[in-house]
């Protein structure tokens, strides 16, 4: 594989002159396009799976396999065509979307609301003008995407519908023949969708859902197909598990432990240990059909992406479980137990996905036998700079790191090196300005520029680097333990075609680009 470089940029902060207030599917070439002019020939992005209300972070989806509709590009939705824009939001509308096109960050509840109208006016124009036609091109598409990814989507499709009949609210709190998926409930699916728009309001509601996901799937299909044909691969980031309220959940409830609340053990940043509020997997049922969920999830991934992250890796070995208020434990028990068990998870979803697919997120407190296991199976993990130190704390040479491996200077969840750069110990700034070969009072580009350039000198076939570490920002994408207005928000400061245009912006890219090509990394 060759040595890469590329950039980690959430596809909510994409910004273009088309968007609505949050970045879209079809912005994703545009992007690689531009990063590709500073030497950058992998874009990653955070999960893009659908969310509640309410939410932002993209690790708390409702599913592992749909796709966010807050993603979509509605004006490129065929369906829309004969539909003016204005026609469909009104004067209102119009206004609230040039307020949510001009905000700094990213507004989630106005943008869907705007989505919403615009795809429900969508999905009745496509029933009426392409569904009720029995000789409908698009129509046959839509039926073959539908069986095609019957597996997930008729779950997803008829728990959103659902959720919605019930104010947003998880099925939890549904009534017990819903919540409990009662044969008259989960009967209203269909493998014909044409017969599925006559089953009532309920049948109606499923149909729109499995469209939304085929308009959305439907551009990233093509987004993929742009990059490839640039030369750019797609990186995603699939989370370690889903919400207790997700239709993964509800639809295959006996494959998750929700008697307990999965979390991290105690470190030393937490006495106590953390407790997430998620469910766990539960590996017994899961081995009775061979890791079939995960398998599945795995290779749907491998569908939307040329790479992707497992996040938490070592949540695969050991899961850290608490029921109520008692004290945590790990699942499994034991360590020999432990190996064993992510061994074979991972080796599952490698088969499934393609073993140079993917790639661990290996950071926190990692027990040996994790890192044992990923080397033997030829699994890439992660190399946070800042985090590599040698005994008399040190930044070690990312020149010795393993060729294996992911070189960074920083996450979504730590601040850009822009910023990390600040935070550091006057000692510490000393001995990373020694080892970079800048002067303490050398300006903030020379800086910035020769951080890169040690980076790129790493032996790690690929290295990512933070957005904001490529245009000279110092914001974060997220600070965990908080929960602000601020995390999962974060926009570019400007358009992508303003920036591409921007002299100072290019001068910065075209430098970038030199120290990949000197570093032998693809550009």
């Amino acid at each position: 594989m060759s040595r890469l470089s590329g950039v980690t940029i959430p596809l909510f902060s994409l910004r273009t002159r088309r968007d609505w207030g949050v970045g879209q599917i079809t912005d994703l070439p545009l992007c690689a396009a531009w990063l590709k002019e500073a030497g950058q020939m992998l874009v990653q992005v955070l999960p893009a799976h659908e969310l509640s209300d309410g939410e932002t972070s993209p690790y708390g989806a409702l599913s592992a396999f749909a796709i966010d509709p807050i993603y979509v590009d509605v004006e490129a939705v065929t369906d829309l065509s004969s539909l003016p824009r204005a026609e469909v939001l009104g004067a209102d509308g119009e206004r609230e979307l040039a307020r949510v096109r001009a905000l700094p960050s990213v507004d989630y509840a106005a943008v869907r609301a705007l989505k919403r109208t615009v795809l429900r006016a969508a999905f009745r124009a496509f029933v009426e003008r392409e569904l009720s036609h029995a000789s409908s091109e698009r129509a046959e598409n839509f039926a073959a995407f539908a069986a095609r990814e019957s597996a997930w989507l008729q779950d997803h499709a008829l728990y959103m519908a659902l959720r919605y009949s019930h104010a947003g609210y998880g099925w939890s709190t549904w009534p017990e023949r819903e919540r409990d998926r009662a044969a008259e409930v989960v009967a209203v699916v269909r493998d014909d969708v044409r017969a599925m728009a006559s089953r009532g309001a309920l049948g109606l509601a499923v149909l729109e859902q499995m469209y939304v996901q085929w308009i959305v799937h439907e551009q990233w299909v093509e987004a993929r197909r742009q990059l490839a044909a640039l030369g750019v691969v797609l990186m995603g980031d699939m989370p370690f598990i889903v919400g207790g309220e997700s239709a993964d959940v509800w639809s295959h409830r006996d494959q998750f432990r929700t008697d307990v609340s999965l979390g991290a053990p105690p470190d030393d940043f937490s006495a106590d240990g953390q407790s997430w509020g998620l469910p766990a997997y539960d590996w017994n049922a899961m081995d009775r059909d061979g890791l079939a969920w995960l398998r599945m999830r795995a290779r749907h991934t491998a569908t939307l992406f040329d790479r992707f992250r497992i996040d938490h890796v070592v949540g695969f070995f050991r899961q850290w479980v608490r029921r109520g208020t008692e004290a945590g434990e790990f699942d499994p028990a034991h360590e020999g137990a432990q190996q064993v068990r992510g061994e074979k998870v991972l080796m599952a979803m490698m088969e499934a996905a393609g073993p140079q697919a993917v790639i661990a997120e290996d950071l926190g407190v990692i027990p040996p036998f994790v890192r044992e296991t990923m080397s033997r199976l030829g699994l890439p993990g992660y190399k946070v700079l800042p985090w590599e130190r040698d005994e008399h704390s040190n930044l070690r040479d990312p020149r010795g790191f393993p060729e294996c491996s992911v070189a960074t200077w920083s996450t979504h969840d730590t601040s850009p090196i822009t910023r990390w750069w600040h935070e550091f110990e006057p000692w510490e700034r000393e001995r990373v300005a020694s080892m970079a070969g800048f002067s303490l009072d050398a300006d903030a580009e020379t800086r910035e520029l020769a951080l890169l350039r040690v980076l790129f000198s790493a032996r790690s076939q690929l290295c990512l680097v933070l957005i904001q570490e490529l245009l000279g920002d110092r914001s974060r994408i997220n600070t965990p333990g908080t929960v602000n207005g601020d995390n999962w928000t974060w926009r570019l400061p400007r358009p992508i075609e303003d920036l591409a245009k921007d002299t100072g912006v290019q001068e910065r890219f075209a430098k970038i680009r030199q120290l990949a090509v000197d570093s032998g990394r693809t550009a």
